[in-house]
């Protein structure tokens, strides 16, 4: 099967969806319109589907073989007043489809329309997942509690990301663990407040709060490896009022990233003995929360030798770029490689001379939409190759 052929063919319409998802972006679980789209072009294919995780989707294409393997595109945006200057450019004030999740729906839906279409070729059934809330509480998780990896049950499930640093035609991969996994918290520091001329009358939690700071970084410099990986990252602070008033209160929000299970074990516990050691020092109380957010993401080896297989024979393997290093961001397409072999890739997008350079998350992002077809027809390749291939 020429896979690269039929996606050129069907090229035009891909861009034209993502265009369209561009322009109307939605955040979190609020998906009423994107998956609406995604629904009625399913009714239209003539591919069985269901709702799941509030306003996800989950579509299934049979073939003729017992083997299932899923696919997975995430829907929304992110809140962000976009600055680009196109005829495609977000009509939603303060929303944008900053991560290119636009792009990734639209390959999905591509790559549907493919599948579908030679679906009696396929030793095996096709899931195609497409989720909401990845940019929040991650919809992974819960579309996965819904059921969507059985009745089939999925074997193996394949995820893509575009990526700006990876120039278009190249895409990006990497064996073992490929992103972190986070830990959000909130601390609360209680002192006693008062005149900030008589501070000691007070018990001044901005000047605990200080000490806690400074304190929690030691915690990566000194007692983690530094060849490994972690991040603890003090993004919020809110406390005081005004210049001569000592606050009763200090407020802290920040992450922990790390890319395996014990430093996030070590490092939460630590994150509780360092802040309440300090705090109780200097004659404070404090309230700590740790929340459990996304899991690490790590890519099964034959899961991704299978892709690299497979982008081969659509991009040359010369194109492949193999990534010696994890991203410390997070994913959740971690909670579906945690449950089923996968495998996630960075599908490039860049493009220099066209000025397409701006970081993720920023509000100038964009895609050179060349990379659209290109993920369409990998995808096709690596599921063909995983349903009618005995070996990769």
């Amino acid at each position: 099967m020429d896979f690269l052929k039929l996606s050129r063919e069907i090229e035009k319409d891909v861009i034209a969806i993502r265009r369209d998802l561009h322009m109307y972006p939605e955040l979190g679980f609020e998906l009423e319109r994107t998956s609406e789209k995604v629904k009625c072009f399913l009714k239209n294919e003539g591919i069985d589907f269901y709702e799941t995780a509030k306003t996800g989707v989950c579509a299934i294409i049979y073939g003729n073989g017992k083997k299932t393997i899923g696919i997975r595109a995430d829907m929304d945006a992110l809140p962000i007043e976009e600055k680009n200057d196109c005829e495609y450019k977000s009509q939603n004030k303060g929303k944008m489809h900053a991560c290119g999740h636009d792009a990734h729906t639209a390959i999905l839906m591509g790559t549907a329309k493919i599948l579908n279409g030679i679906r009696h070729k396929l030793n095996g059934n096709v899931k195609l997942f497409f989720e909401p809330a990845e940019e929040t509480v991650g919809g992974a998780r819960l579309m996965i509690e819904d059921g969507v990896l059985k009745n089939p049950d999925v074997d193996a499930i394949i995820g893509l990301h575009v990526e700006e640093w990876i120039d278009v035609g190249k895409i990006g991969i990497k064996k073992g663990v490929v992103n972190a996994a986070s830990n959000p918290f909130k601390i609360k520091i209680i002192g006693s407040g008062g005149h900030g001329a008589n501070p000691q009358n007070t018990i001044d939690p901005i000047v605990i709060a200080s000490n806690v700071i400074s304190s929690l970084q030691t915690i990566v410099s000194r007692e983690i490896s530094p060849t490994d990986s972690a991040v603890i990252t003090i993004g919020s602070i809110h406390g005081g009022t005004a210049q001569n008033i000592i606050p009763e209160e200090v407020e802290l929000e920040g992450i922990i990233r790390c890319l395996n299970i014990e430093h996030r074990d070590y490092i939460k516990m630590r994150l509780r003995e360092v802040t309440t050691g300090i705090v109780n020092s200097m004659r404070g109380k404090c309230e700590i929360q740790i929340d459990e957010s996304y899991p690490c993401l790590y890519n099964d080896d034959y899961m991704t030798d299978l892709l690299v297989s497979s982008a081969e024979k659509i991009i040359q393997s010369k194109n492949i770029v193999k990534l010696d290093a994890p991203s410390m961001g997070v994913e959740s397409f971690a909670y579906f490689a945690m449950e089923k072999p996968s495998v996630f890739y960075y599908l490039g997008c860049g493009n220099a001379y066209k000025n397409i350079v701006h970081a993720a998350h920023s509000n100038r992002f964009n895609i050179d939409e060349r990379c659209l077809s290109i993920g369409v027809a990998i995808e096709c390749q690596a599921v063909w190759d995983y349903l009618n291939e005995e070996e990769i």
